[in-house]
């Protein structure tokens, strides 16, 4: 009991009054750092291992629930119910968010909530770290080393959605760049005599060096319509992922020619055209954005510079007459 008394005394004296439960909480976080590793490391079951090795014919699970979980990380999966939402709406959606930044992963999402989960404890230990290391000689009041302390642990909790965020737009503006070069291509593709599918397989494999976001998104239709999925909705899907006007309303098109029976060469000829010349109005507005924002850069760079020169001499001699007095 004295050396609970002598330890809880230690620690008020050194972080306050709140030191006993600081103690605690840095523990808490340690311990648990240091059970994820344990936890994710632990040997595969026997039975699952059994299970695995069993003649699919003889297994209980369906076909369909064991290709679902195929290639899924096994560390990954113990922790399912708390790196995953367990709204299905809520996990589609998150879901389509990382396929549009890129990510096709059937882990996608659990390794995004594992990482601001992960980044925001490391956070939180480096606002610890700060205030009562690197600053231990300053008293903070109860606002400012929450503040401290939080602040690195929401930032680092945060990061992950800001990099999908960055990842999503930047992804969209290049898939946005070479669409029109793909119709160029897949018109030309469509009008030697190819039928639609073989002009997405060809347009996929050029496009790869040039724009590869693209040509992955072709490449999956093309896996798509090889498998046996209806072609409206592989182009669908296809709008959907990118997430981009201009390959949504190629969709639309592909649709109703396909539906109406027009011929997919001339719908892809007038679309074709269109897309060009958005891609020169789209140059054309960038160009005329450039004068004000160098105005605005020149202004802040010369402007003041120029009073200093012009202006400078005239306040010096100004107030060294001032210093002077009368004598």
């Amino acid at each position: 009991m004295d050396i609970v008394t002598g330890i809880d005394g230690f620690l008020t004296s050194q972080f306050g009054e709140f030191g006993p439960l600081l103690a605690l909480g840095i523990a808490g976080m340690f311990m648990i750092l240091l059970a994820v590793p344990l936890l994710l490391n632990q040997p595969e079951d026997p039975l699952k291992k059994l299970q695995k090795n069993i003649k699919p014919e003889t297994r209980e699970t369906p076909q369909k629930e064991r290709l679902r979980q195929s290639s899924r990380n096994e560390q990954l999966q113990k922790f399912a119910n708390f790196l995953e939402p367990q709204n299905a709406d809520e996990l589609s959606a998150m879901e389509l968010k990382l396929r549009q930044a890129g990510y096709h992963s059937k882990d996608s999402v659990r390794l995004f909530h594992f990482a601001q989960f992960a980044l925001g404890i490391l956070g939180l230990l480096g606002g610890l770290f700060f205030v009562y290391v690197l600053k231990a000689d300053i008293d903070y009041d109860g606002q400012q080393m929450a503040l401290r302390i939080i602040a690195p642990g929401a930032a680092g909790y945060m990061l992950p959605k800001y990099w999908i965020t960055r990842r999503i737009g930047e992804r969209q503006q290049k898939i946005t760049e070479g669409f029109p070069d793909a119709l160029d291509m897949m018109l030309v593709c469509v009008e030697a005599g190819q039928s639609l599918d073989q002009a997405i397989v060809r347009v996929a494999k050029e496009l790869h060096a040039s724009f590869p976001e693209l040509a992955s998104e072709f490449e999956v239709v093309a896996y798509e319509m090889k498998a046996g999925k209806e072609k409206d909705k592989v182009l669908r899907d296809l709008g959907t992922r990118c997430g981009v006007q201009d390959v949504s309303s190629f969709v639309t098109v592909m649709i109703q020619s396909a539906s109406f029976g027009t011929s997919i060469a001339d719908a892809l000829r007038v679309y074709a055209g269109e897309m060009r010349d958005k891609r020169v109005m789209r140059a054309e507005e960038a160009a005329n954005k450039l004068p004000v924002k160098m105005t605005l850069a020149t202004m802040g760079l010369t402007v003041p510079p120029l009073l200093i020169i012009l202006v400078g001499p005239s306040v010096q001699g100004i107030m060294n007459m001032g210093n002077m007095g009368p004598q």
